[in-house]
């Protein structure tokens, strides 16, 4: 029986082989309440009052203490650390030696020498490695979300957010919220107990992040949602949450690219073989036996503006190579908005005799852990990779976070989606279906003119 990642992906003769015959399901929710009321409602609530995102169970938290957390960091990040103060936080990148994407995390700085990786596992795996193997002096505690522990979480973690967000954190502080730029954080006291609170942005409104020990939870949410029945506030549930990235333009998964590579063979022979990275599935329309043909690179799924070569960094010299052949102009993150007439044709061929189109589940449309659909022209050329599908209230349209070639970027571009797999498969998600393709036109992502032109602001949420 293999006893980590690297024996697995021997015993099943590739990594692709691994990934694609998994059994593990999609995930089309997190471990919460699933509904607080519906799934459409809990979508429109982000744009219209605000809503309170539950973030304690889907995600592995790493606490790294001690002289060389920074040194740990910067030697694993893409990102310059030259400005990081304490109560702020960043959006962690990590690339391999050779310069493909592995993932990325919420990196809070909670002390001088402490910080706390939030994230799912790929890049929380790829810190705890080299924290434990690279001799960095420091000290580390994990917690896994709640599919992967037992008992309560260390910390809780809650968001607000919306265009009544600001009302909300009003209320419960009794006094107005202190100016805080963007992904900088403050010290709330609610309900007598002391919150972090970081300035965050997910639902293309102003709000706030706030996180505590688990025992302080009951009476730190139980405060915030008296104040969020003065305003309107909704309670979005696990179905929902998956959500808000497609219209916010984040891609939640793209494939650690750990799975091949001699520099990262050290990594893979170190991850157990139960852990969730070594047994998750790949699936969707895109299929090629080479598991590298699934890898990015930072600069494809719009993590260019992060990149910062001020620091010596795992994967450096393979970035600046990138940038030299031209890499970083390739490729754009784009939002897809699918046509209405096809996906109504693909929906409702399970109503017709006969074998139809792959089910599309709502509001998250994934069949594997780590879902790519291939993206083509009208005459069938490849044109990009389309990873994460689901369906917008707001929008009233399915919509999917894509990576294409820069020459069919232009929002209004016609561009075709190939929905369903082209092999027969294994999983037990995928029923026998036939490809159907779907025309799709190409728009910005974030999708939302307003997390495009105020997501990233310095503005004050003071109001």
């Amino acid at each position: 029986m293999a006893k980590n990642l690297e024996e697995s992906i021997a015993a099943a003769g590739s990594a692709h082989t691994l990934l694609w015959e998994s059994q593990s399901p999609p995930i089309v929710s997190t471990p919460v309440t699933p509904e607080f009321t519906n799934w459409r409602d809990e979508q429109l609530a982000w744009r219209r009052t605000s809503v309170l995102f539950d973030q304690s169970h889907h995600l592995a938290d790493l606490n790294i203490k001690g002289p060389d957390a920074l040194k740990l960091i910067q030697d694993t990040a893409v990102n310059s650390v030259e400005y990081f103060p304490v109560d702020a936080a960043k959006q962690y990148v990590a690339v391999t030696e050779e310069g493909n994407l592995i993932g990325d995390n919420i990196l809070f700085r909670n002390e001088e020498d402490e910080f706390q990786a939030v994230g799912i596992p790929p890049t929380i795996n790829w810190l705890q490695y080299h924290a434990e193997t690279g001799g960095y002096d420091v000290e580390i505690w994990r917690d896994n979300p709640s599919y992967a522990r037992t008992g309560d979480p260390v910390v809780y973690r809650y968001e607000v957010q919306g265009p009544g967000a600001i009302d909300v954190i009003r209320d419960v502080l009794g006094e107005e919220p202190p100016t805080v730029k963007f992904f900088h954080g403050a010290r709330f006291t609610i309900a007598g107990k002391t919150v972090r609170a970081l300035r965050h942005g997910m639902a293309a409104e102003p709000g706030f992040e706030f996180v505590g020990p688990w025992a302080d939870r009951d009476a730190v949410v139980g405060a915030i949602l008296e104040a969020g029945s003065r305003h309107g506030l909704v309670q979005v549930g696990g179905r929902a949450y998956l959500t808000n990235s497609l219209e916010s333009g984040w891609l939640p998964r793209p494939l650690p690219a750990f799975y091949a590579g001699e520099s990262s063979a050290g990594f893979r022979s170190w991850l157990d073989a139960d852990e969730i990275d070594a047994t998750v599935s790949l699936g969707g329309s895109f299929y090629s036996p080479q598991v590298e043909d699934y890898f990015f690179s930072p600069y494809d799924v719009g993590y260019g503006r992060i990149v910062k070569f001020d620091h010596d960094f795992i994967g450096r010299a393979a970035l600046e190579q990138q940038v030299a052949a031209g890499r970083s102009e390739q490729n754009r993150k784009v939002t897809l908005v699918w046509n209405s007439d096809d996906v109504e044709k693909a929906f409702g061929s399970m109503f017709r005799p006969g074998i139809g189109a792959k089910f599309i589940n709502q509001p998250i449309a994934h069949y594997a852990t780590y879902h790519y659909d291939r993206v083509e022209s009208e005459t069938g050329a490849y044109l990009g990779r389309s990873l994460h599908t689901g369906y917008s209230a707001n929008e009233r349209s399915m919509l999917s976070v894509a990576v294409v070639d820069a020459s069919v970027a232009e929002p209004g571009t016609e561009v075709t989606l190939v929905w369903g797999e082209p092999t027969p498969s294994s999983k037990p998600a995928v029923e026998e279906h036939v490809q159907v393709k779907i025309r799709a036109t190409v728009q910005p992502a974030p999708l939302v003119a307003k997390a495009r032109g105020e997501y990233r602001s310095n503005t004050t949420v003071a109001g």
